[in-house]
């Protein structure tokens, strides 16, 4: 049991390890993030990026290269990797965390880098973005401030479905900034969980058909009465018997 959990625990850090150093080796490229499968033949890498030619390299040079590196630094053995192209690289996360990083690097403030890149995530379509910026932003105390628009889910269904987080560190004289960015996506969502506005629908619906009356309902019939039993006759008075003849004197 415990041999299993070690070997989990050294898959997770291994991949967060992996994650971290294309991060940093394919910065200029527009890193969008990784998937690993492990077979028996060996392991497949997918890469997602943003210029798909720099990672390349002219006849294949720059994925060799990777490839050699990712085996001798990672022990990936018979590493496959696969290289896509984003399409919609506003709704990435992780290029738009670097996309912050390079602006405040050249010096443009933090907030109008920040809002710059939420109004275009907000243009592309998406249904929430929080941005959320750590470090020493205006003096030698750190803080952090948080910019936001729509709903972005934090826990249950929902976030694991719809939401992508991405992590960004930048150096900068001021000391380290730390760069946080959290996508909604609402195609993302199941067919049962579909977000749809039927705002429009009804209003429609209201000034199109007429209000219905309430139907009448029948007046009630009144009770039957109980019909009259007949009076009973009297009982009848016995027959009166005649008095008996007084009987005859002697003569």
């Amino acid at each position: 049991m415990m041999s299993s959990i070690r070997t989990i625990m050294n898959n997770y850090a291994r991949n967060s390890a992996l994650d971290e150093f294309l991060r940093n080796s394919l910065g200029d490229a527009g890193y969008g993030g990784l998937e690993l499968t492990q077979t028996p033949l060996g392991n497949t890498l997918t890469i997602h990026v943003f210029r798909p030619g720099l990672v390349i390299g002219k006849r294949g040079v720059g994925i060799k290269e990777l490839t050699e590196n990712l085996e001798t630094k990672f022990k990936l053995p018979n590493i496959k990797i696969s290289i896509l192209e984003v399409e919609k690289p506003e709704l990435n996360p992780f290029i738009m965390a670097g996309r912050i990083s390079q602006q405040v690097t050249r010096g443009i403030p933090f907030r109008r880098a920040a809002n710059l890149v939420m109004n275009i995530i907000k243009s592309s379509g998406a249904t929430g973005v929080e941005i959320t910026i750590a470090g020493k932003l205006r003096s030698d105390r750190s803080h952090y401030e948080k910019y936001k628009f729509g709903v972005v889910p934090k826990s249950g269904h929902s976030a694991k479905q719809i939401v992508q987080t991405a992590n960004k560190e930048v150096q900068l004289k001021t000391g380290l900034f730390g760069i946080t960015i959290s996508i909604a996506l609402a195609n993302t969502v199941e067919s049962e969980y579909q977000i749809v506005d039927h705002s429009k629908d009804d209003l429609s619906k209201t000034a199109e058909t007429p209000a219905e009356t309430p139907a009448e309902t029948p007046a009630e019939t009144p009770a039957e009465t109980p019909a009259e039993t007949p009076a009973e006759a009297p009982a009848e008075a016995p027959a009166e018997t005649p008095a008996e003849a007084p009987a005859e004197a002697p003569a």
